[in-house]
């Protein structure tokens, strides 16, 4: 796709695929339950506080690009789902995979087993680099390998649908200036391992109790 999305956009169509992936029930989305999902705690980073009133300039531009589509059911309220699938001529675990790189960008493969998981099954961390590769390989590329930082065990990937910019910091919470004072965890630091088998554990125990349902 050669044309880049702002970081509020990324952020829009990251919460519609995981919103249709996690809780297909309550899919399409309200502009409220869109809202609430894109300023949503978990799952996200950095953490936003967006208002009702910034998102129609984003939708009107996806929808323009092709990328999100809209309906209005019995003459109520409009719902918003996305066409990135389509789009992009994309498989569910790439949409996926995809989708949890726009909600939080730059990860290891392992964190995006783990992660994605909740989204599309990711049955091993060869598969999740496979799909990361075909990402890669692409005519137009949608994911870069980043290099390996100090302190890193592993390599990090980040998308390509937008540029890294400073956009979303200023709807953060705390704004930029925390986000830059902010230490970065690094992929062997005690607290990422620790973050990393808590988010295993949950995705453990949500598929156990899928057994059940």
């Amino acid at each position: 796709m050669e044309t880049r999305l702002t970081a509020i956009e990324c952020r829009i169509v990251g919460v519609l695929v995981e919103k249709e992936l996690t809780t297909p029930d309550y899919y399409p989305l309200t502009l409220n339950s869109l809202l609430n999902g894109c300023n949503q705690k978990s799952n996200r980073q950095p953490v936003l506080i967006l208002t009702e009133e910034e998102l129609p300039g984003p939708l009107d531009h996806l929808r323009h690009l092709g990328l999100v589509m809209h309906s209005r059911e019995g003459g109520r309220v409009f719902k918003f789902c996305h066409t990135l699938r389509e789009k992009l001529h994309l498989d569910d675990r790439e949409v996926a995979i995809l989708a949890e790189l726009m909600l939080r960008n730059r990860q290891t493969p392992g964190e995006l087993r783990t992660r994605a998981d909740r989204m599309h099954p990711m049955e091993s961390l060869e598969i999740v680099e496979s799909t990361l590769q075909e990402l890669i390989d692409r005519d137009t590329p949608l994911v870069q390998k980043l290099p390996r930082q100090p302190g890193q065990k592993e390599c990090r990937y980040s998308h390509l649908l937008c540029d890294e910019t400073t956009e979303t910091e200023s709807h953060s919470p705390h704004g930029q200036e925390a986000v830059q004072s902010k230490p970065e965890l690094t992929a062997n630091s005690p607290l990422q391992e620790l973050r990393t088998e808590l988010e295993a554990l949950r995705a453990e125990f949500e598929q156990f109790k899928k057994q059940f349902e």
